[in-house]
């Protein structure tokens, strides 16, 4: 099953749940439903995952398990995608965010230049902010809900496939004339 995929890549819910550094979570990582492996829980996942993964904003991660325990959709894999916008990914994904926003707010193009300092994101940041949300807010559903019904339909036809394959099987065994 799909289901058989996904348990090979992620952690076991046991050891999720000792680890040292989530100890202040205390009873909120008990909740069956965020190491769930079923359709539901791996597509609503997918969502929140990519929708967070293109948000401009500091800890991704923290926002994705949140919104994981909200929705109750399986923690491990909506915290591991949001590391599509990695520091390697984050500058072409939030530019074409930006360029998204832009053209939706049709606004117009603006010179600007990256630096990491507080002066620069007083002044050019404060001139950027709006077409880089709306952009992003927007990729962020159209990937999610991109994501939320590939996987609906990837778990389906996942499912469907060992029906035929189980109902093949019991074809080929079953003894000559009670086909």
């Amino acid at each position: 099953m799909a289901k058989k995929i996904f348990k090979r890549w992620l952690p076991d819910p046991s050891e999720f749940r000792n680890r040292p550094a989530l100890n202040f979570m205390g009873h909120l990582l008990h909740d069956p439903n965020l190491f769930h492996l079923n359709r539901h829980s791996v597509s609503g996942a997918f969502f929140v995952g990519l929708f967070v993964c293109f948000l401009p904003t500091l800890g991704q991660m923290p926002i994705a398990a949140l919104l994981a325990f909200v929705f109750r959709v399986n923690l491990p894999i909506s915290v591991a995608l949001v590391w599509i916008s990695n520091p390697l990914t984050m500058a072409p994904i939030f530019f074409a965010t930006y360029e998204l926003g832009r053209w939706i707010l049709n606004s117009p193009a603006l010179a600007f230049s990256l630096e990491l300092s507080w002066e620069w994101f007083n002044t050019e940041f404060l001139r950027l902010w709006k077409p880089l949300v709306v952009g992003s807010v927007i990729t962020g559903l159209f990937f999610g809900g991109l994501g939320y019904i590939s996987m609906q339909m990837f778990w389906r036809w996942h499912v469907v496939r060992n029906w035929e394959k189980r109902k093949a099987r019991r074809l080929n065994a079953a003894p000559p004339g009670t086909k």
